[in-house]
């Protein structure tokens, strides 16, 4: 297998924007990406493009890479159109360097978008809880919920019409973790004004405010411990990146930046919430890279929620669980920190535009071991990470993917 870089990141502001369709946010954020690489699209040899809902918001489904990208200007190369919920882009990332890795192509575009806002919000909740197995669903919490003796339902009766039935499943497993690990509503409040704080550094971000810990608190309460800032906001966005064999990275003046590890994996169902896609799939990852999770410098992990930083930083095994509370109140993870999480401002102040999230996460990577992060940047990082997960099968993950970076 060949070596594959990185050398051109872009991304879209993630935000709401009612008038632009998909053709506009796929175009804003390849121009981008080529420009950062300092090439030409007539370079561009094969296109790999991750969406998950745009049937169910836009009604565009099929030929969504050619669509976008006949648009301006792309056309007649290989294209393929990839689907795997909130890991779509991330999964895009993963077929495209095995292309160039393995020598099909010598330079591929990498492209992630989501138009997922609508003025109708039963809208946008009905199509992300289709990231589920619809006919067996209800009946896999029920059975599960039966053997674990737990009295109160996991889903309330708002799920899926106020708010994402996700927000009730991640509110269960995260008093879990609380029960496991000692932590409060307090410690998810600290990360959330960390990720506020990051996010009011990046000009990507949806909200670039800081907030204070009574405001987090009281923003409204959703399924405990969960209240509305904890929660990653419903909005459109686009990202992308050139990858390139080394060959044709030597050729290009755009610093690269080099893909150690890229894997995927699916979830299965079990009763075992602690058997979960994220712990089995990281020892993957960092063989493929060759190196321990104690090398990583900064990572930027799916947040859907502000406790699903903490959980993924356990389950990657990146921050002791025992110890975690300490990581919280210490600013271990802060940007001066001794690992730097989500620098970024993380889902829940960036923004989830589902199929967009994972290339943003690899855009803020890209940047930092670049050192070209601007005010969030990181101290000197070498390796960094991106961890991406989408849906849900049975009690576990549906899809995920996991990329390591080095510069």
């Amino acid at each position: 297998m060949r070596d594959v870089a990185i050398v051109g990141a872009g991304m879209l502001r993630f935000g709401r924007y009612p008038e632009k369709g998909i053709k506009d946010l796929v175009r804003e954020a390849v121009e981008a990406a080529l420009q950062d690489a300092g090439i030409d699209k007539g370079m561009i040899e094969a296109a790999y493009v991750g969406s998950a809902v745009p049937g169910i918001m836009t009604g565009q489904e099929q030929i969504k890479a050619q669509v976008t990208l006949s648009a301006m200007g792309i056309e007649s190369i290989p294209m393929y159109n990839i689907e795997n919920a909130c890991a779509s882009s991330s999964s895009a990332l993963n077929l495209a360097w095995t292309s160039v890795a393995a020598g099909l192509y010598d330079c591929a575009l990498v492209v992630g978008f989501e138009k997922l806002y609508d003025k109708d919000k039963l809208k946008s909740f009905m199509a992300l809880g289709t990231a589920v197995d619809i006919e067996m669903a209800l009946k896999m919490l029920a059975d599960f919920q039966k053997k674990q003796g737990e009295d109160e339902a996991i889903l309330s009766a708002d799920s899926g019409k106020s708010k994402s039935i996700f927000m009730d499943m991640y509110a269960y497993y995260t008093r879990k973790y609380m029960e496991t690990y000692g932590l409060t509503q307090n410690h998810f409040a600290r990360l959330c004004v960390k990720g506020h704080k990051n996010g009011s550094l990046n000009p990507h971000a949806m909200y670039q405010k800081e907030v204070t810990i009574e405001e987090v608190l009281q923003s409204g309460d959703v399924a405990f411990p969960l209240t509305r800032m904890m929660c990653s906001p419903v909005c459109d966005g686009s990202a992308a990146v050139v990858i390139c064999s080394k060959s044709a990275a030597q050729n290009i003046k755009a610093k690269p930046v080099w893909i150690a590890a890229s894997v995927v994996g699916s979830g299965r169902i079990s009763d075992n919430i602690g058997d979960t896609l994220t712990r089995r799939l990281a020892p993957l990852a960092y063989e493929a890279a060759g190196i321990g999770p104690e090398a990583i410098d900064v990572v930027e992990v799916h947040d859907a929620t502000t406790p699903s930083e903490i959980i993924s930083l356990i389950e990657l095994g990146l921050v002791p669980g025992e110890d975690a509370h300490r990581w919280i109140e210490n600013g271990d993870l802060d940007i001066s920190g001794r690992l730097a999480s989500n620098p970024s401002g993380g889902l829940t102040s960036k923004g989830h535009p589902i199929g967009a999230t994972g290339l943003a996460q690899i855009y803020e990577i890209v940047h930092q071991l670049r050192g070209t992060a601007g005010k969030r940047q990181t101290n000197n990082p070498s390796v960094g990470m991106t961890h991406n997960g989408g849906g849900i099968l049975g009690v576990d993950a549906a899809a995920m993917a996991l990329h390591i970076l080095k510069r």
